[in-house]
C-alpha cells in the first residue's frame, strides 16, 4: 500500500465480512441457516442455472426443437466471426445476428469484445486486482454489498451457496468497483447487473463490462446511480411523453390508477428488464443493449405496453400492477423472436420521429472523476482526499482507457441511434406504425405464448454452471441431449424462489418454495 496503509482501514465488521469471503465453504466458515437456503427440496435446474421444484414434460416442442437446432447451427457461424472479428466488428452482419440472439456457448466472450474489454484489459493490465486489494481495506460499501450479494440471485445455483465460488466474485467485482468509480461507489441495483455479467464472464471481465456500461456514453449507466438519479427520471418523463402521443388511452388508465411510470419502469431502466420479463427475453435484450445501448431501454418500455394494451386496458389497478411487475417476468405472453422484432419495429419508428432517445445526456450525468483514484477520509477529520495507489501525483489512464473504449466502439452508435435511420432500415426492412389505431396492432399480429424453450439443458455441469470459458462452452453445447427429448434434466420456466431471512427463519420449509404452474396454451393472457 505504498506507505498508506494507515490513514485509513476498513472497521473490524468490515474485516469479519472479507475474511468470510476469504474462507469461502470451508469448514472453519461459520454461515447461519437462514443466510443457506435448503437444497434438498429442488430437482431441476434450467440451462442457465435456475432452481426450479417442478419437471416439465419429457419432450421438447416443436417450436423448442427448431429453437435448438437453430442456435447449435449458429454456434459455428459465431465461431468463424469470432475468428475474424475485425472483420466483422463494424458490419451489419454482426448486428443482423445480435438481433437474432448470441449463442449462450459463446455469450460471455461476444458481450467482452461488444464492450472492448479485451484491450481494457491490455492497457489496464494488474488494475482490477489492486482495486481488489485497495478495496479491502478502504471501501465503505463492503456491509451493502455483503447484504445484498445474500439476496442476487439466490434462485439461481451458482449464486445459491453462501460465500460459494459465484458469490465470491460477486463480491469482489462490487468491492473492487465500489473504489474504483468514487462518484457511485456501490448502488443497490448494480448486484444483479454484476451478477448476470458473472453468469458469462470470469470476474476481471466482469468487472471491466460493468466500468463500460457504467461510464462510456452509448450507455452511460452512471447517471441512473449517482445522487438524485438524474438520468432515471430523464428516461421516465421521456416514456411519459411516448404514451401520450401515441397510447393516448393506455396513458389515461394509468394516471386514472395514479400509477406513474416510476412505479414500473425503475428496474426497466436500471437493469434494462431483469426480473421483470422471463430470463430468455432477458438475455436477448441484453444481447441489443450491450451492442446499441440505452436506445434499447427507450424502445422496449414502449414496446412492451403496446404489445399489452388490450389487456392492460381491461385491467383494474391492483391487476395493472401485478402484471406490469410481476406476471410478465412469469409469461410474456409471446414468443421471444416475435418480441425483439416488435422492438426493431419500433426503433425504426421512433427514430423516423427523432424520439428514440430523450435528448444527449447533460454533463453532470456523465463521470467528473477519475477511475481508480482512492478516496481515503483521514483519521484526524471527515475531509477526503484523493490518492492513486500511494503515488504523488493524481494520473491515471483508466478514464482515458474507458472514454477511447467508447469511441472506438465495434458499432458505431449513430447507426442505431442516428436520427436519418440510413443504417437501421437495412436491418429492419419492416416498419410498423406506433398509432393505437393502427392496423398493424402487435396484439393481433403476435399471439403466441412466450417460449420458455430457449433453454436447454446441458450435461457438462461445469460449463452450465461457470460458463465462462469459450472452449468448453462451446464443447458442452455441442453436448447437449438430441433435440425432441428433455433426457433426465428437462428445461424448466425461469421463477422466483422466495429467500428465507432472519425474520423468516422459524417457517417451514415449504413456505419458501413457489409452485410452478405449467402455463395456459394462451399464456395466461387474454389478448383479443
Amino acid at each position: 500500500m505504498n506507505g498508506h496503509e494507515n490513514d485509513f482501514c476498513n472497521s473490524d465488521d468490515d474485516q469479519l465480512i472479507i475474511a468470510k469471503y476469504d474462507a469461502g465453504r470451508s469448514e472453519t466458515n461459520e454461515i447461519l441457516s437462514w443466510e443457506d437456503p435448503a437444497l434438498e427440496v429442488y430437482h431441476v435446474t434450467d440451462k442457465y442455472g435456475f432452481i426450479h421444484d417442478h419437471r416439465l414434460p419429457e419432450k421438447l416442442t416443436a417450436h423448442e426443437t427448431k429453437i435448438r437446432e437453430r442456435e447449435n447451427e449458429r454456434i459455428g457461424k459465431w465461431l468463424k466471426m469470432i475468428k475474424k472479428w475485425e472483420k466483422y466488428a463494424d458490419g451489419e452482419k454482426l448486428r443482423s445476428r445480435v438481433y437474432k440472439g448470441i449463442p449462450n456457448a459463446v455469450r460471455g466472450e461476444v458481450w467482452g469484445r461488444l464492450l472492448g474489454v479485451p484491450q481494457i484489459k491490455i492497457e489496464q493490465e494488474g488494475k482490477y486486482e489492486e482495486m481488489v486489494q485497495q478495496a479491502r481495506l478502504h471501501s465503505t460499501d463492503i456491509k451493502q454489498i455483503d447484504l445484498d450479494i445474500n439476496r442476487t440471485f439466490r434462485n439461481n445455483i451458482m449464486f445459491r451457496e453462501r460465500f460459494g465460488p459465484k458469490q465470491q466474485s460477486l463480491f469482489q467485482v462490487l468491492s473492487a468497483y465500489s473504489i474504483y468509480n468514487t462518484e457511485i461507489g456501490y448502488c443497490q441495483g448494480m448486484s444483479q447487473i454484476a451478477g448476470l455479467l458473472l453468469m458469462f464472464m470470469n470476474d476481471e471481465d466482469a468487472f471491466w463490462a460493468l466500468s463500460v456500461l457504467m461510464t462510456d456514453r452509448k450507455h452511460a449507466m452512471h447517471g441512473f446511480f449517482i445522487p438524485g438519479f438524474p438520468k432515471l427520471k430523464r428516461f421516465q418523463e421521456h416514456h411519459d411523453k411516448l404514451l401520450s402521443k401515441y397510447l393516448p388511452k393506455l396513458k389515461k388508465r394509468l394516471e386514472k390508477f395514479s400509477i406513474h411510470s416510476s412505479l414500473y419502469t425503475l428496474k426497466w431502466f436500471f437493469q434494462c428488464f431483469l426480473d421483470r420479463v422471463p430470463f430468455t427475453l432477458t438475455l436477448r435484450l441484453w444481447d441489443a443493449y450491450i451492442l446499441d445501448g440505452e436506445v434499447i431501454l427507450t424502445a422496449m418500455s414502449f414496446t412492451l405496453l403496446k404489445l399489452h394494451k388490450r389487456t392492460l386496458l381491461k385491467m383494474e389497478m391492483d391487476e395493472m400492477i401485478e402484471f406490469l411487475q410481476i406476471r410478465l417476468e412469469q409469461d410474456f405472453g409471446y414468443f421471444d423472436d416475435d418480441a425483439i422484432e416488435a422492438l426493431q419495429n419500433t426503433i425504426l419508428e421512433l427514430q423516423k420521429h427523432k424520439l428514440h432517445l430523450p435528448g444527449v445526456a447533460p454533463p453532470h450525468e456523465l463521470p467528473q472523476k477519475p477511475f481508480g483514484m482512492i478516496v481515503r477520509p483521514e483519521s484526524s477529520n471527515t475531509r477526503r482526499t484523493l490518492s492513486n495507489g500511494g503515488q504523488s501525483n493524481l494520473s491515471n489512464d483508466s478514464c482515458g482507457t474507458i472514454e477511447r473504449m467508447a469511441t472506438q466502439s465495434p458499432v458505431s452508435r449513430d447507426d442505431i441511434n442516428s436520427v436519418d435511420g440510413k443504417t437501421l432500415p437495412k436491418l429492419f426492412p419492416r416498419q410498423t406504425s406506433m398509432s393505437e389505431n393502427s392496423t398493424n396492432d402487435y396484439s393481433s399480429e403476435l399471439s403466441s405464448p412466450s417460449s420458455v424453450s430457449a433453454g436447454y439443458p446441458l450435461q457438462r455441469a461445469v460449463s452450465l454452471y461457470d460458463n465462462v470459458d469459450l472452449v468448453e462452452s462451446v464443447q458442452a453445447a455441442y453436448k447437449q441431449s438430441p433435440p425432441g427429448s428433455r433426457m433426465n434434466s428437462p428445461d424448466a420456466i425461469c421463477l422466483y424462489v422466495p429467500y428465507e431471512g432472519p425474520s423468516e427463519a422459524q417457517g417451514t420449509q415449504s413456505s419458501r418454495v413457489s409452485p410452478v404452474a405449467t402455463p395456459p396454451e394462451n399464456g395466461g393472457l387474454h389478448i383479443s
